[in-house]
């Protein structure tokens, strides 16, 4: 038995097979990087996100030959808004990281309404008070696991799974479905909104694919990596090294008593839907991870290439006092200052390139340990070590440090992008392929288990974020 994945990242997508041994095959991938025409304005061109989705699936396809079920796992909170009838967009998407409703949140927040700009909420009402003003016409709103079904159904489904809607900032506070008073508010009518699902079940047919596989698993790309590293149950997590960062863990069946954020600085998230029953989890964000190696080697030109920041960092034996507090785009969890900036001390005169590389990797290890104390403050339960994907999972040094730092072991995953294997594993759950979740997470074999060594100074490493902090007095001070 196999499937077929659609993965849509905020930087390119792929479509793949993945066979019931959970070994990933006949992988396609496409670059699709957003575009900035103003500073905090991030969109994309949905019709061609649309267009390579459905050729790269049917590129797959044409070298696997059938399979047994889709599944779709993408980038969350990035909103489209498209026409019932034609099922063209009606103008770009709006990307999870794009800022231009922040004004409408400030507002939104005075009133008692608490919404964050990378949430869907505000930009489908963005785009309503665009292209529909009145709310008279016939159209489709959703995020990029609706688009992507829409388009490989042929415009016969307009769904998403909870684990999407419940990123959208427009779900009630159990989850339950669409929260009318949240929609009244933002002017949003619900007949415009996708049909919540399971994220593992029959929800339509793929009928612009061959045979006409069933849609049946559906997953945001964080929840999609979770269970894609076996993190089924409490106790694991998982943390994905890409651009940023993001650690996830699974707490239960029942919501995290918090409303929005933690005492550690988490958020509740919907890890999946089975049987019409969520499963919780709660995230903590690192707002740049693989960006800061990006910078050493497009922006100063330190290293090559990513890959080469582990030769470099291994030239020498400790940052020798160097320290790197990666918050380029500010500090996520559990600061959450916006106006925190990227900052390199400890440097002397005989400060060399090998010490400032290792010192960058150890700075974002420093901020994954960070995560990993606020995930066991909010989770209520020990996390016994840490599985990790992305970029950065195949970075050596990188690892040990995180080892180092968060004094866990780390489990590297099989593959760099799990959320390939995560949307696969909820589409067998519906097909048969795997019986039930137990099952999933004993496919997990990690290629290198890597045991924690010295400590790092984390008194230090403490010292270091306060000196980031508050650089922008003016972004530290908002806060959703």
């Amino acid at each position: 038995m196999s499937i077929l994945v659609v993965d849509v990242g905020t930087s390119g997508l792929r479509a793949a097979v993945v066979t019931d041994d959970a070994t990933v095959t006949h992988e396609h991938h496409r670059e699709l990087l957003p575009d900035s025409p103003a500073p905090g304005v991030v969109e994309f061109d949905a019709q061609a996100m649309a267009d390579a989705a459905l050729e790269l699936a049917l590129q797959a396809l044409a070298e696997a030959g059938p399979v047994d079920a889709v599944g779709v796992a993408n980038q969350r909170a990035s909103t489209i808004l498209w026409d019932r009838s034609s099922g063209r967009p009606l103008g770009p998407g709006i990307g999870w990281q794009d800022l231009r409703t922040v004004g409408d949140c400030l507002v939104l927040q005075a009133e008692g309404l608490r919404l964050a700009p990378n949430l869907s909420a505000t930009k489908a009402k963005f785009l309503l008070d665009q292209y529909d003003p009145q709310r008279e016409r016939d159209l489709c709103l959703g995020t990029v696991d609706t688009w992507i079904v829409w388009t490989l159904s042929g415009g016969r489904a307009h769904v998403t799974d909870l684990s999407n809607a419940a990123v959208t900032g427009l779900v009630d506070h159990e989850a339950g479905g669409w929260d009318a008073g949240v929609l009244a508010k933002l002017g949003i009518p619900e007949r415009m909104l996708p049909r919540i699902v399971d994220s593992s079940g029959g929800c339509t047919e793929a009928a612009a694919l061959a045979g006409a596989p069933l849609i049946c698993g559906i997953a945001g790309d964080q929840q999609a990596s979770l269970i894609g590293q076996g993190c089924v149950t409490k106790g694991p997590a998982k943390i994905t090294f890409g651009t940023g960062g993001m650690l996830d863990t699974v707490i239960g069946t029942h919501r995290p008593a918090f409303e929005t954020r933690g005492e550690g600085g988490t958020f509740p998230i919907v890890a999946w839907q089975l049987g019409g029953e969520p499963t919780w989890g709660i995230e903590a964000v690192m707002l740049s991870a693989g960006t800061n190696v990006e910078w050493l080697r497009d922006d100063l030109g330190l290293i090559d290439t990513s890959a080469a920041s582990h030769d470099v960092a291994q030239k020498v034996e400790s940052t020798d006092g160097v320290v790197y507090v990666p918050a380029l785009l500010g500090l996520g969890t559990p600061h959450w200052d916006y106006g925190a900036r990227g900052t390199l001390l400890g440097i002397t005169r005989g400060s060399e390139r090998p010490h400032i590389v290792r010192a960058v990797l150890e700075g974002v290890a420093q901020r994954g340990a960070d995560l990993v104390d606020a995930a066991a403050c909010d989770a209520g339960h020990v996390i016994e070590h840490l599985r990790v994907d992305g970029g950065m999972s195949r970075n050596p040094t990188f690892v040990q440090l995180l080892a180092d730092a968060a004094q866990r072991t780390v489990h590297v995953s099989p593959v760099v992008e799990a959320t390939t294997l995560g949307a696969a594993f909820l589409a067998g759950l519906a097909t048969g392929m795997w019986k039930d979740l137990d099952e999933i997470a004993a496919t997990w074999a990690p290629t290198t288990v890597v045991e924690p060594g010295e400590p790092l100074d984390r008194d230090r490493w403490a010292a270091a974020v306060e000196r980031a902090k508050e650089w922008h007095p003016d972004l530290s001070g908002i806060d959703f």
